[in-house]
């Protein structure tokens, strides 16, 4: 993998972002340890996680961001590493409640700072938004961080469109820092944003897609494979109606896309994966797609399509 300069930053990202939701939970911590250890050793220098990660589980609370850090410590390898992870997430038994205030965001920027055991956190990630509250209360709170040297950079998720734009409009007009980089639902599945089982969420549109073409705003694509929807169908595991298919990408559209990424795979002698991350990646603005892998074989996978640039004509065909 390339190891790209973030724009607007002198963070220096990795084509691909490894999903750290499951380690340390549903993978034990000697096989997230060798998870990591193979996915740095292709290239990689980010592991997503967050504050919440693996608290919905019977567990020890953020297991996810105590297993990296472990690692990293068993490793020393934090030098080599962009050290990123989510806060001001509502608590899971009271998702109606957001937690956006300035003492939410000290009090889960502290906490992962303990759980990763490091002392600045290279990007921080707001979970997600709370539109009671102004743009300009969020981000003077961040900028405290960043002069405070707990953080450097700071981005979003599951933001609208409509609050980004709010937001790094403020930033621009007193002259602070603003948002680095959107982490977004996004995957060449379009999801039904009508059948989501959590409405906090916020996928890719096209006017989100506009903005990042007209500012170029870095974008962290979660779900980025759709949860294996295409792969799962390419290799017979799912039929098309399979009851097994989230509703929120269950359609015939979906379909459609899959038998032309499959044409498309066909044609270049590519997997589907490779086809399905290589849309992600081949678009103007910067995507740093995020991969769910519980093997190091499915990790493989998945890195094959750093190299893989679609042709404008290619990507029209594909949606």
């Amino acid at each position: 993998m390339q190891i790209k300069s973030v724009v607007g930053t002198d963070l220096e990202c990795s084509t691909f972002c490894l999903g750290g939701a499951i380690l340390g939970s549903d993978i034990n911590q000697a096989d997230s340890f060798e998870l990591m250890d193979a996915y740095v050793d292709r290239g990689g220098n980010f592991v997503d996680t967050a504050e919440v990660y693996s608290n919905w589980l019977p567990v020890e609370p953020s297991l996810s961001e105590k297993t990296i850090g472990l690692w990293m410590k068993a490793r020393k390898n934090r030098h080599k590493l962009l050290v990123s992870t989510k806060g001001a997430h509502p608590l899971l038994e009271s998702m109606q409640l957001a937690r956006m205030s300035k003492q939410d965001i000290i009090h889960d920027i502290e906490q992962s700072l303990r759980n990763l055991q490091v002392e600045t956190i290279d990007f921080y990630i707001l979970h997600r938004d709370d539109t009671d509250r102004t743009v300009e209360e969020i981000l003077e709170a961040l900028n405290e961080q960043v002069k405070a040297g707990k953080i450097r950079y700071f981005g979003c998720s599951n933001w609208t469109t409509e609050r980004i734009k709010e937001a790094q409009t403020y930033a621009n007009k007193h002259g602070i820092q603003g948002f680095s980089g959107n982490q977004m639902m996004w995957s060449l599945a379009e999801a039904d944003s009508t059948k989501f089982v959590d409405t906090t969420l916020v996928a890719m549109d096209n006017g989100m897609t506009q903005y990042h073409l007209e500012t170029g705003l870095p974008a962290f694509p979660y779900s980025s494979q759709a949860q294996g929807l295409f792969t799962k169908w390419d290799s017979g595991q799912y039929t098309a109606d399979d009851s097994r298919i989230s509703p929120m990408y269950k359609s015939a559209a979906n379909r459609a896309r899959f038998e032309r990424a499959q044409q498309l795979a066909n044609d270049l002698s590519r997997s589907i994966t490779e086809v399905v991350l290589g849309y992600l990646i081949s678009h103007s603005f910067q995507t740093f797609p995020i991969i769910g892998c519980r093997t190091i074989s499915q990790l493989e996978e998945s890195l094959k399509a750093a190299d893989l640039r679609l042709t404008q004509e290619q990507l029209e065909f594909l949606r």
